[in-house]
């Protein structure tokens, strides 16, 4: 099963149109200049900004900053896909402006990354909705169907062969070959990590005893750096299974399996489907700080339960390059700026968050 990119534009349209998230408290061409805050409406600021972090929005990143540096004369940004653990890490040292990270700071993290904003906070701004593809290398199989216990079970060691009663019974007349399942996961502290064994503790918490993290706790295993790591693993040897960003997914011609969710349907990846269980999501954080938690095991009908978010983590104030981050950030979290999301294997996200964002941006200092 091939995932076709138009799908995400209408998909993109129908998120921006549709989808209501509620509040708990308080990789060409050059995007059109209308809507939202785009830096063609005068929002240019020369500058350099070292940025690092997540890779799940790399391709996003590569877009955009391509875009507002041909928009913006004298701007530079140089972003680097080290992964979610190590942008915040670079973040909280003062060697990044601003970090990419697939997920909201934790608690321990939240006061260090302060204590680096003088006198603000560290504010942790949605910026794209990135499905998470579970995709394999297996010959002779198509459309793939899997449940999150048998996944579960998959990556803890349980089952180790593709012809496994447990995947068979959910794949009748499907050819499953006698040979070893080779389950890739990331090396390194990866926010895709953490919102994967999010889905595992959520869905399968009978058979999921790993918790989550940034780190893969799991036993056994093939680690890949990197979502380009994972893809270019998959792409490139038979009988691998593993979890990747839609867009390395795409981008790399991958297949990816139907995943069953909470309503019991087995559901394929497309933006409509990622949308429902953004729909169901929820904002935890307060006031300008938009952290977001998510229904993995969403009984919404014909959702796709794997799904994550991307920050960017950024100070309120107190940054020296805060009119320069401001500046790139007006761009990204723009109408024009999300618009070009849907070519690239992304969601953008809803008007209903969008709008939060660009407060939170404008009050940067």
């Amino acid at each position: 099963m091939k995932l076709q990119r138009s799908g995400f534009l209408a998909a993109g349209i129908a998120l921006t149109a549709t989808l209501a998230l509620t509040a708990c408290g308080s990789d060409n061409e050059t995007p059109a200049a209308e809507g939202g805050s785009s830096a063609a409406a005068g929002d240019c600021v020369a500058g350099s900004l070292t940025a690092q972090g997540s890779t799940a929005q790399k391709n996003a990143m590569d877009e955009w900053i391509k875009a507002y540096q041909t928009q913006c004369s004298g701007a530079q940004i140089n972003y680097q896909g080290t992964g979610s653990g190590a942008g915040i890490e670079a973040f909280i040292g003062g060697t990044a402006d601003f970090a990419g990270s697939d997920s909201a700071l934790k608690e321990d993290e939240q006061p260090k990354a302060n204590a680096r904003c003088a006198g603000g906070e560290a504010l942790n701004l949605p910026m794209v909705i990135g499905p998470i593809a579970v995709v394999y290398n297996v010959e002779g199989v198509d459309n793939l169907q899997l449940d999150a216990p048998t996944l579960a079970k998959i990556y803890s060691g349980a089952i180790t062969k593709w012809n496994d009663q447990a995947i068979a019974a959910q794949n009748s007349g499907a050819k499953l070959p006698d040979t070893a399942i080779q389950a890739v996961h990331r090396s390194g502290e990866s926010g895709t990590t953490d919102n994967f064994t999010k889905y595992l503790s959520k869905a399968a918490e009978a058979d999921w005893t790993f918790g989550n993290n940034k780190a893969w706790k799991a036993p056994g295993g093939v680690a890949a750096t990197g979502s380009d790591g994972v893809a270019a693993k998959v792409k490139s040897t038979a009988g691998t299974l593993a979890y990747v960003e839609l867009s390395f997914a795409e981008n790399s011609d991958l297949s990816m399996a139907k995943i069953k969710n909470g309503a019991g349907e087995y559901t394929e990846l497309t933006g409509e489907s990622a949308g429902k269980t953004i729909a169901g999501a929820k904002i935890e954080g307060e006031g300008n700080n938009l952290a977001m938690s998510i229904d993995y095991n969403t009984t919404e009908a014909g959702a796709y339960p794997i799904v994550l978010v991307t920050y960017e983590i950024a100070c309120s104030k107190g940054s020296p390059k805060a009119k320069e981050v401001q500046s790139f950030l007006k761009y990204t979290s723009s109408t024009a700026g999300q618009q070009e999301l849907a070519e690239l294997g992304y969601a953008p996200l809803p008007d209903s968050v969008r709008s939060k964002v660009e407060t939170a941006v404008a009050a940067i200092s």
